[in-house]
């Protein structure tokens, strides 16, 4: 039997068609003694601690809550939303940061009947104002005085009955006396308190019953690279649906020799639950499979984390790899003789990955670079990694070759919010790097070629824009009609903006977003994510942006990796300046990173080759409002930013 039979004909007891309500009711009853969640203590004044729902787990270290006693939390959270007259399809908001409160809250409002609407903490006040008012939110759960000051200046332009605050309100923060006599805005730690005085089963039972599979289930707002947000709804069916399409991919099959997920994987969260990706695969995917999942609630201790909880299975988008991979090569670059050493390893790596075949000597070769560097890496995350999942975005090839030379395979996927989000992604036992897997069970897909010219794809199938049709694909976008009549076809097919090809095995692979794609004024089609991405491993080189639109050559901005550029000035006996603007000035400089643009510019079709470029000192960001809270770049932002500079790439064209 091969593996997608073995797929399709999978039974497990984590695969359903239930409520996500009832799909947590029936994962904590056969998981009751397993470990659920871990919190770190330290980092926040939890209301649950306060209030004794939980224990205070010690400063810089991990404590657990078994499926037990996180679904006695979820039942007392859910009944005290109740008693705040949440009721069935309310919309609740939550703007808070991915922690372990995130995910009670979330299963508890579910379990209420209430529909969750999702607010990025990077928000300003007027984003959130509408990121509430557009759903007219009943409530909203805040992290935090800060982001509890950013609902309450916006108050009057929304209807909300209440504000819950996950943290205790500090004396010194200006919040707590703001709100001292009101009794609409309360704790988590309050919540809890009211519902486990007056919670009962009978009634609790008959509200998740009350909830069935079309009902919706969250809204959630695209972070949006151009425009408005669109609130995506999603019923409990589309997110069901997807975990069982996951789960057949990565469940734990008797035919399956390779890694999965299961009750016995671990996960460390970190990407935002306010994002479908993490919110379907380390969230409802990882507690369906009684897995337990642990939280970076610092970005500063991440690398301390993963040795902690010495994760088996982690979700990410690409430029967290990328930024991954930096911080392996710099720390084992910390000498000449290591830097010779690491990128000595690199390479075999990578050739013994890429072989059919390795032989003998290369074989031998892996193995001694993997005792001197790929050991290290695979200890420095916990030792117990048997694979990451990439999605979010593309990932460089030549990077996912990396990952796998190191044993810390990469398994590259594709979604959408509106497809709750998997669409495809790699099968651990048959993965393919420059690819984003085959479609999940019960997916289907199509290509219209309307948008790109004619033409077949490096590995010989059609190219066009990716439809889909399935039980996960959204119904639309919440009080916009035009814009959900526009993202459908006449026969009900999802167009997803998105340039693939589909190859003769089945495999997709991604080429670009249909509205990113470059036309030059010569007619050529260029689409600039691969060519980004061909810079991912570069030591010297952070990030890319490429463009050219209307214009005759492709031309880029660059942001150098300073730490990579110094490592480089030290060995080649060049003194940089300490400034980067300084830096990005500098003609020895300029002409290191021209280099790296030549090795990239060679791999390349004459029309998609890079024929300027101009340095940058700022890194595209979420705070600098250039990348989106999951680390898309805005490029509308980027071309309004930097259009002075980029007017002078063209200057005399």
């Amino acid at each position: 039997m091969s593996w997608r039979e073995a797929e399709a004909a999978f039974d497990d007891d984590a695969l359903g068609e239930e409520t996500l309500g009832r799909m947590f009711e029936e994962s904590a009853e056969r998981h009751a003694a397993s470990g659920a969640q871990r919190y770190k203590g330290g980092i926040y004044d939890r209301s649950l601690v306060s209030s004794g729902a939980v224990a205070a787990a010690p400063d810089g270290e991990f404590a657990e809550l078994t499926y037990a006693e996180m679904r006695e939390i979820v039942r007392a959270l859910a009944a005290g939303f109740r008693s705040l007259g949440v009721g069935a399809s309310d919309r609740v908001g939550v703007l808070s940061d991915t922690r372990m409160e995130w995910a009670q809250t979330d299963f508890a409002l579910l379990a209420a009947g209430a529909v969750v609407t999702t607010v990025y903490t990077s928000s300003s006040e007027s984003q959130v104002e509408y990121l509430l008012s557009d759903p007219d939110a009943a409530g909203v759960v805040v992290e935090n005085a800060e982001l509890l000051s950013r609902v309450l200046a916006v108050e009057e332009d929304l209807d909300l009955s209440f504000v819950v605050v996950v943290d205790d309100l500090p004396d010194g923060s200006g919040m707590a006396g703001a709100v001292r006599d009101r009794d609409d805005v309360l704790s988590l730690g309050e919540v809890y308190e009211r519902g486990a005085e007056t919670f009962d089963s009978d009634a609790y039972e008959s509200w998740l019953d009350a909830r069935g599979p079309d009902d919706l289930a969250s809204l959630i707002y695209t972070s949006g690279t151009t425009g408005q947000p669109k609130g995506v709804e999603l019923t409990h069916r589309n997110f069901r649906a997807n975990v069982n399409q996951c789960y057949r991919r990565f469940g734990p099959r008797p035919d399956r020799p390779t890694p999965s997920v299961s009750a016995a994987s671990t996960t460390l969260s970190f990407l935002p639950l306010a994002h479908v990706f993490e919110r379907l695969a380390g969230h409802f995917l990882m507690f369906a499979a009684g897995a337990t999942v642990a939280y970076a609630e610092s970005p500063d201790t991440l690398r301390e984390d993963f040795q902690l909880v010495r994760p088996t299975v982690g979700t990410s988008v690409p430029r967290v790899y990328e930024k991954l991979y930096d911080a392996i090569r710099s720390q084992a670059s910390s000498s000449p003789l290591r830097r010779r050493i690491f990128e000595w390893a690199v390479d075999v790596g990578t050739a013994h990955q890429a072989a059919d075949d390795p032989g003998a000597l290369l074989s031998l070769k892996h193995d001694l670079a993997d005792r001197l560097v790929f050991s290290q890496v695979r200890e420095a995350l916990g030792g117990r990694v048997e694979f990451f999942i990439s999605g979010g975005g593309s990932l460089s090839p030549e990077l996912c070759r990396l990952y796998h030379a190191m044993d810390l395979p990469i398994l590259e996927g594709y979604g959408l919010t509106e497809t709750a989000p998997v669409v495809s992604v790699n099968p651990p036992e048959a993965p393919k790097v420059g690819t984003i897997g085959p479609p999940l069970q019960d997916i289907e897909v199509d290509l219209d070629a309307s948008l790109v010219p004619e033409e077949t794809g490096a590995a010989g199938g059609d190219v066009g824009e990716l439809l889909v049709r399935g039980p996960n694909v959204s119904s639309g976008y919440w009080n916009r009609p035009d814009d959900t009549e526009r993202a459908f076809t006449d026969d009900g097919w999802f167009r997803t903006g998105d340039i693939v090809e589909l190859r003769p095995d089945g495999y997709l692979a991604f080429r670009e977003r249909a509205k990113q794609l470059i036309v030059l004024s010569t007619g050529k089609n260029v689409a600039p994510g691969p060519i980004e991405d061909a810079f991912a491993a570069s030591p010297v080189v952070e990030q890319c942006f490429v463009l050219g639109d209307g214009r005759k050559f492709v031309s880029a901005l660059i942001v150098p990796n300073f730490a990579g550029l110094r490592e480089w000035a030290d060995g080649a006996g060049v003194d940089l300046p300490e400034d980067p603007e300084a830096v990005v000035r500098d003609d020895r400089v300029r002409e290191r990173i021209e280099r790296e643009v030549d090795g990239v510019n060679e791999g390349l079709e004459s029309h998609e080759r890079i024929k300027r470029f101009r340095l940058v000192a700022e890194e595209f960001s979420a705070e600098s409002d250039t990348l989106t809270p999951t680390m898309k770049k805005k490029r509308r932002n980027i071309l309004d930013r930097y259009g002075d500079q980029i007017e002078m790439l063209y200057e005399d064209d």
